[in-house]
């Protein structure tokens, strides 16, 4: 008896420590056929029609979990990874050592509680919380004119060997600072970055910086971040406002950069949007500056919660220094499924 006794008190102990614990596996999968057209400005152009990966957000599937430890601690960890819905090889970012890993996108565990959570691995940076969340056109890295005209795209969104901090929201505010350790490497940037974010009612705002320092440069590229939307009932207004100092780790050559757009519901199926975005560059003297522009018009329809339809489209410009403007456009219908 008592030996039975026993085993029902283990098993009721697994069982309540069972119920405390959750693993979920989730994913995205995301893919667009259409026509890609590019013209160097310098006489040659090319017409491409693709089916590919990724038209609003990149594929991945991962494992997520947390467990209950008491007093308002749980530990959680989450493993991600990205991969190329038309081709099923391993996606690619720019993350570092991304492709080559089994968990290019995100791999880390920490602890989380009313205190915010802390998360020790391969984590996003607090800047790129905040660099696609005032950007029209679905913040779409196919369609969206900022991801073809922004120089700080080019930004490390997901460090290796990072610590971060991301706090609870009070009062509509909200924040998050992530840094990576450089390990004695020499071509490994040290990243350090943070956010401040509010929202409440129709208004939300975002601010983010980022500095990359590489052992081997004398100056770090250091990236700068503001966006704003304002719902006005009938439509949702959008402002990015960036900067980049130093990019490739050149003294002097910077970047400014200005996205403005517009998202408006057409029905609760139906949404409509689009998005004009310009960066001009600042070089040191005998260097030419490139100005880049694009314009983006796109809408989606809604089949389920989990389940949309997209299409738009993007055309950009750069100039060149005796040359034509080099253009690139493209034209795309996709589909999007989240499990």
């Amino acid at each position: 008896m008592k030996k039975g006794l026993i085993a029902l008190a283990v098993l009721a102990a697994y069982g309540v420590s069972f119920a405390q614990s959750s693993v979920t596996l989730y994913g995205l999968a995301d893919v667009w056929v259409g026509s890609v057209r590019t013209d160097d400005g310098q006489g040659k152009s090319t017409s491409t029609t693709k089916l590919e990966s990724g038209g609003v957000n990149t594929s991945r599937w991962g494992v997520k979990g947390s467990e209950d430890l008491g007093g308002g601690l749980k530990a959680v960890f989450k493993l991600e990874q990205g991969f190329k819905l038309d081709t099923g090889a391993a996606g690619s970012s720019t993350g570092q050592g991304t492709g080559t890993q089994a968990f290019d996108r995100q791999s880390y565990v920490g602890f989380a509680g009313g205190f915010g959570e802390v998360s020790l691995g391969k984590v996003w940076s607090a800047y790129d919380d905040v660099s696609g969340a005032s950007n029209a056109m679905f913040d779409s890295g196919a369609l969206a004119p900022m991801y073809t005209v922004f120089k700080s795209v080019n930004y490390i969104d997901r460090p290796v060997n990072g610590i971060r901090y991301t706090s609870p929201t009070m009062g509509g505010f909200a924040g998050a600072v992530s840094y990576s350790l450089r390990e004695g490497s020499a071509t490994l940037p040290a990243t350090t970055a943070v956010n401040l974010t509010y929202g409440a009612g129709p208004l939300a705002v975002q601010f983010g910086y980022q500095v990359e320092d590489l052992n081997t440069a004398a100056n770090d590229t250091k990236y700068t971040r503001l966006g704003a939307t304002y719902n006005f009932g009938i439509a949702t207004a959008k402002l990015t406002l960036g900067n980049v100092a130093n990019v490739g780790n050149v003294n002097g050559a910077d970047t400014k950069e200005v996205q403005v757009g517009v998202d408006y519901p057409l029905s609760p199926v139906v949404l409509l949007s689009a998005s004009y975005a310009k960066s001009d560059d600042s070089q040191p003297a005998g260097v030419y500056e490139q100005t880049r522009k694009g314009f983006g018009l796109g809408a989606t329809y809604t089949l389920s919660k989990r389940t949309f339809l997209y299409t738009g489209y993007r055309t950009a410009r750069s100039s060149q220094a005796g040359f034509s403007d080099a253009k690139n456009d493209a034209l795309a219908l996709g589909v999007q499924h989240r499990f």
